[in-house]
């Protein structure tokens, strides 16, 4: 291949992961607005937060999830023992000498960490994010306009087609069913080009209608590495009549 037919590199972007922080331990230092809104993040994504801020510093939003035992509560000002045993730093504080304290520990410690609204201190950025189920889809402006990342991601969410999400957690269902159908590693190629299959030749909205005895019913033809008709799959339950019982099989493949 020549040169001028591989992608050009582009410098200065983020590298946009899905960071898996299920169990790890969050400092979120600060209880105001910004705070509340990095601590419903962070619990959307099934960490373990310890919040570390004076009780009358706290807002409304802080305040309940303190009150209901969401997370840990610590009623002080931060003091560097508070990063000990701690996976990740947000700070939101009024404060630009101590936040900047706070990511110098954590630069020694080797601690992500988010230093609110001082782009230069921070190892990661919050993007504007729609959420539907388990799809999610961030919008950064790499810190440069955050309010440009919210229009642009209300933009991408009003096209979307409604309850995409739904689909999105039967396709998983069906691969976690699959896997258990066929679980060797050898199986892998064919799992995964069955499952393109099923996706393309369904689409979102049929894989939404899709239950479990539905998922259970398409895993039949699996072993053939057939695709049938939605049809087909509504038939066994006796809902059409595309498909005959006494020959074992459906009248139209995908």
């Amino acid at each position: 291949m020549g040169e001028h037919e591989f992608p050009e590199v582009e410098g200065g972007g983020s590298l946009i992961l899905a960071w898996q922080i299920r169990n790890k331990r969050v400092l979120v230092v600060g209880g105001g607005e910004v705070a509340a809104g990095r601590i419903l993040n962070v619990l959307n994504a099934d960490a373990k937060v310890t919040v570390v801020s004076p009780r009358e510093g706290l807002n409304p939003e802080v305040a309940y999830r303190v009150q209901k035992g969401q997370v840990d509560f610590v009623d002080r000002k931060f003091e560097p023992s508070d990063l000990d045993n701690v996976d990740m730093v947000l700070t939101a504080v009024d404060d630009p000498e101590a936040s900047t304290q706070i990511w110098k520990l954590c630069k020694e410690r080797k601690i992500a960490a988010n230093i609110a609204d001082v782009p230069p201190e921070c190892d990661f950025y919050f993007g504007s994010v729609h959420r539907d189920g388990p799809l999610q889809i961030m919008v950064s402006t790499n810190g440069k306009g955050p309010r440009i990342a919210n229009f642009v991601r209300r933009s991408i969410a009003a096209n979307l087609p409604p309850n995409l999400g739904e689909a999105i957690e039967n396709t998983g269902k069906l691969r976690q069913m699959l896997r258990k159908v066929a679980p060797g590693p050898e199986e892998g190629p064919k799992r995964m080009a069955w499952m393109i299959r099923c996706t393309d030749d369904y689409g979102y909205e049929k894989l939404r209608e899709m239950d479990d005895v539905d998922m259970a019913n398409l895993l039949k033809y699996y072993k053939s590495n057939k695709v049938p008709r939605f049809e087909c799959l509504k038939a066994m339950r006796g809902e059409f009549d595309a498909f005959d019982g006494s020959f074992g099989f459906c009248v139209g493949w995908g």
